[in-house]
């Protein structure tokens, strides 16, 4: 399974360094920008959802949340 996995991991850097410079970027940017702007919004969340739970006021909604606190409840 493994070596199944670093088999095809070779061929596509391979595929990949034999492409044109401008190819390249176009892809890597194509893969990489999507995943890196995701994984920060889901550690934004994670932050925010920390931090609002072990935070010191427990009144406050998180801030990504859609709901607001009700100080009258």
């Amino acid at each position: 399974m493994l070596q199944g996995l670093s088999d095809w991991w070779n061929d596509v850097e391979l595929w990949l360094i034999q492409l044109s410079f401008p190819l390249q970027f176009a892809l890597v940017m194509a893969i990489l920008l999507p995943l890196c702007v995701v994984l920060a919004w889901f550690i934004d969340r994670v932050v925010d959802y920390a931090s609002a739970r072990f935070g010191t006021s427990r009144d406050e909604a998180p801030l990504g949340s859609r709901h607001t606190a009700d100080p009258d409840s």
